[in-house]
């Protein structure tokens, strides 16, 4: 008796692994929601049997959940320093940019703009966000990748604008960030601020965020304003190592970062309102993207490390300004 019971232990032991391995977490950021039930939907098609869970919040918030125990299998992300912070943490590989495509980003958008229908204020560009009858809305930087890029791509018109004058540079998105009335943890927290609570002027989000909120509650109720110069947001995705070594999921997890990659996948991502790499897709949905001039934070800021350093770090650029306000 003693043998068989030790003998059905061993065999529920051995069910597990399998059993994991046909489940995935995926951990992205706060306005993905729409994007991923439509990719999940696709991938579980092809791939019948597995599940895909998802968790959304601030993009550095997520990756701050990760160092802290949520245990998903890959992340989505809209910043490259947050899963960076992974490699630093132990749970994602130093080369991860290597694992993938276009280092890693199967996709791309930009800080944009939302306006009341009919653009009331008449917000074109970003010099009109420093007006004082402007309002603007966007969230915490400090646990928003999504605010991030809306602080880097202000800075970078700034710079071009005054020719790298520090000063005032800073004055000019201290200013931006004094006509914000409320930040939000996340995206998602401020497009509600924005629409159903209908406060400030112009949001600040990413393009494709910016088509999904006017198809959802109406064209006739807003208006897209695409700045004349923007910053190019990639979406960096990756393999969670340290989790899908403990789940038994790392085959499943390279399959579902692939698929995004697919025609399938690129087709999904532009038609929830994303730019990508694939020409053929991306020509199939020209019309439906406006031309924009695109800075790299490799061109304005020396890289990623660059900016962590002189924008993100205790103390840095964006402490002072956020700080200040």
């Amino acid at each position: 008796m003693k043998r068989l019971l030790l003998i059905g232990a061993a065999l529920a032991a051995l069910t597990v692994p399998a059993a994991a391995a046909d489940k995935l977490l995926n951990a992205s950021y706060d306005v993905s929601r729409e994007l991923f039930e439509k990719v999940n939907e696709a991938f579980i098609a092809a791939h019948p049997g597995v599940t895909v869970d998802q968790s959304h919040g601030g993009s550095s918030k997520q990756a701050r959940a990760i160092l802290e125990g949520l245990e998903a299998d890959v992340v989505t992300f809209n910043q490259v320093t947050d899963v960076d912070a992974l490699v630093k943490g132990g749970f994602v590989s130093e080369d991860w940019k290597s694992d993938f495509a276009n280092n890693a980003s199967p996709f791309y958008s930009f800080p944009s703009f939302l306006v009341r229908e009919g653009n009331p204020k008449g917000i074109k560009d970003w010099d009109d966000l420093v007006r004082d009858d402007v309002k603007v809305i966007f969230p915490n930087p400090k646990t928003s990748g999504n605010a991030r890029y809306t602080y880097l791509a202000a800075t970078a018109y700034a710079k071009e604008k005054f020719a790298n004058d520090p000063a005032k540079v800073e004055a000019f998105v201290k200013k931006i960030f004094d006509n914000v009335p409320v930040f939000d943890t996340g995206g998602r927290a401020a497009t509600t601020t924005f629409v159903e609570r209908e406060t400030g002027d112009v949001l600040i989000t990413f393009e494709a965020e910016t088509k999904g909120i006017a198809k959802e509650f109406g064209e006739d109720k807003f208006d897209i304003v695409t700045p004349s110069v923007s910053l190019l947001a990639e979406f960096p995705v990756a393999i969670v190592d340290k989790v899908v070594d403990k789940h038994g999921t790392r085959d499943l997890a390279k399959s579902y970062l692939d698929f995004l990659y697919t025609p399938e996948g690129q087709k999904i991502l532009a038609e929830n309102g994303n730019r990508v790499n694939d020409p053929k897709v991306a020509a199939e949905f020209k019309d439906q993207f406006p031309d924009v001039r695109l800075l790299t934070v490799e061109d304005v800021f020396g890289g990623w490390g660059k900016i962590k350093e002189e924008h993100f770090a205790e103390g840095a650029a964006l402490d002072k300004i956020y700080g200040a306000r």
